[in-house]
């Protein structure tokens, strides 16, 4: 709990030192002496936002300084698993300086305004004049009920398998958007496909087309030179060849070799060119064309024809539109795949839905049945805060599945007997709406851990008997854990076991805020002036019995 406050140079408060008790503490003063620069103050030791406006004018640095005890092991566990002693006291030091810059302490070391709002939540729950009206937002009357409720572990699961849900939902919508252009992609695929696969290209084709294509074209040249050279040398039509000539010279020679022994040689070398000869022919006579068997120059011209036009198409190499079709090939797999891939998704998120539905109707259940019984407690707090008439409870309603569950909340409330139950942004009052801020917060006192409470004017709008039962309140709630009030009401700071005096003082240059405990006599003269604005006997009277109350029962 919050042990000690120190400020320096913050607004209009020059220096105040102020020790707290661990129970029922309040602030009174005048209107404008200070009172908000205090809640400001604690604001800043919890990592709030602080704009170097704030600075007293004329100094160039404003500090504040708070002092915890008693620190409950969660807060502790922070601090330690982020390198910060955590024993005995906590030490919190703010500094704000005028050129815009600040440092935080936390134990003496060093941290960061961020870090220092981690490491404080839990220490200290803070419940200003705006509370009334977040008490009216259906979202806030929902996270009211799950507190209550414990269900922030169960919430966090949920949250993981809603957000689970929504990215395979989001996935989904993507292919399906995908897939409406699918049947187009897939036909163009299948035509590019088919418009390299019916040339039968493989690498290095255009080259052996042109090859091939030149040789048609010449085919009848090549014709007539290749069967002109095998007659030249077989013979045709009755006219002997070069090998015919060659074996009849040999022949003649052969018949005078007894008289001319140099013919045998000569014969011996005839005979052998004959042979080379005659297989020259046959050679040459199998490169002559066979037209059967030959590709057609037709056929060539529009495989040549097509290559040229693949490659003015795509702006590519052969080759590399070879390649290019292999990747069409797969594009076209996986897009073939696509409806079955999307079919199991689907799958999935029907098995996902359900689960997300299950979950949220079983955080439905706990939170009507914890809803049912925060009433109940409200109600009871309420009729002790002089609202006997009150009748309330959490309508929720089946609505769109969110990543908070599927219920929408509202507070419905009556407050005079004979009237309909309406939504209490449209029925409570001011001084109302902070009796039910109260009665809820009395009751979150019992099932939390947080060892300080702040009610910055608890008193909006009430007065009288409701006053008083609201001081009470406030002193009982204090039995739990530490409570600071501020607060213009005289029956609420009569109850008080420490009150601290906000007061605004003036010399011929400053305006300056001095806080300080009071005594019992001191405390009796400010609770006349919160009675009245005097300091009469009659009204000392009244406050002196006021404060004598604080243990007596109003009932």
């Amino acid at each position: 709990m919050l042990k000690e406050l120190y400020i320096e140079n913050l607004a209009v408060i020059e220096k105040a030192d102020i020790e707290f008790t661990d129970r029922f503490n309040v602030f009174s003063g005048e209107t404008g002496a200070g009172k908000s620069v205090l809640i400001g103050a604690i604001n800043a030791v919890l990592g709030g936002r602080v704009h170097k406006d704030i600075i007293r004018t004329g100094t160039e640095r404003a500090s504040v300084s708070a002092v915890f005890d008693s620190i409950p092991p969660f807060v502790a566990e922070k601090l330690a698993a982020n390198g910060y002693p955590a024993d005995g006291e906590l030490l919190i030091k703010r500094d704000v300086c005028a050129d815009g810059k600040g440092q935080v302490r936390i134990n003496g070391m060093p941290a960061t305004a961020a870090l220092l709002r981690e490491m404080t939540v839990g220490l200290i729950d803070i419940h200003g004049q705006h509370d009334t009206r977040i008490l009216t937002d259906p979202a806030n009357q929902r996270e009211l009920i799950d507190a209550n409720a414990d269900l922030k572990d169960r919430l966090e699961k949920y949250a993981v398998k809603f957000h689970e849900f929504s990215a395979l939902s989001r996935k989904i919508k993507q292919l399906e958007e995908e897939n409406s252009e699918k049947d187009e992609r897939i036909e163009k695929l299948k035509a590019d496909i088919d418009a390299v696969e019916k040339l039968k290209l493989k690498k290095g084709d255009e080259a052996a087309v042109s090859e091939r294509l030149d040789r048609a074209r010449n085919l009848e040249d090549i014709t007539n030179a290749l069967s002109g050279a095998a007659a030249g040398i077989s013979g045709a039509d009755d006219e002997p060849g070069a090998a015919d000539m060659t074996d009849s010279a040999a022949k003649l020679l052969n018949s005078i070799k007894q008289f001319v022994p140099e013919c045998i040689e000569l014969a011996g070398r005839l005979e052998a060119l004959t042979v080379e000869l005659r297989d020259i022919s046959a050679d040459i006579s199998e490169l002559i064309p066979d037209e059967d068997s030959e590709e057609s120059l037709q056929a060539l011209e529009e495989k040549m024809s097509g290559i040229l036009w693949l490659k003015r198409k795509y702006s590519l190499e052969t080759d590399e539109i070879i390649d290019l079709c292999v990747e069409w090939k797969k594009e076209l797999a996986e897009l073939s795949e696509c409806d079955n891939t999307l079919a199991q998704l689907n799958e999935q998120r029907r098995r996902l839905a359900a689960e997300v539905k299950t979950a949220a109707e079983e955080i439905s259940e706990i939170r009507k049945k914890a809803a049912e019984k925060l009433t109940a407690e409200i109600s009871e707090q309420l009729r002790f805060l002089d609202m006997p008439d009150v009748r309330m409870h959490f309508e929720i309603t089946r609505g769109k599945i969110t990543v908070n569950g599927m219920d929408n909340v509202e507070l419905m409330i009556s407050v005079n007997r004979g009237e309909d139950m309406k939504p209490i942004s449209k029925v409570a009052s001011g001084g109302e709406l902070s009796r039910i801020m109260l009665a809820i917060k009395s009751v979150s006192a019992e099932n939390d851990d947080t060892p300080t409470m702040i009610f910055d004017e608890i008193d909006t709008g009430i007065s009288g008997r409701a006053a008083r039962k609201v001081g009470r309140k406030l002193s009982e709630i204090s039995g739990k854990r530490q409570v600071l009030c501020v607060t213009h009401l005289a029956q609420i700071a009569a109850l008080s076991d420490n009150h601290l005096l906000i007061q605004k003082n003036t010399d011929d240059k400053r305006t300056y805020t001095t806080v300080h405990s009071l005594n019992h006599e001191e405390k009796v003269r400010e609770v006349a002036r919160l009675i009245s604005g005097d300091s009469s006997d009659i009204t000392l009277k009244n406050a002196e019995e006021l404060i004598q109350r604080r243990d007596s029962s109003d009932e």
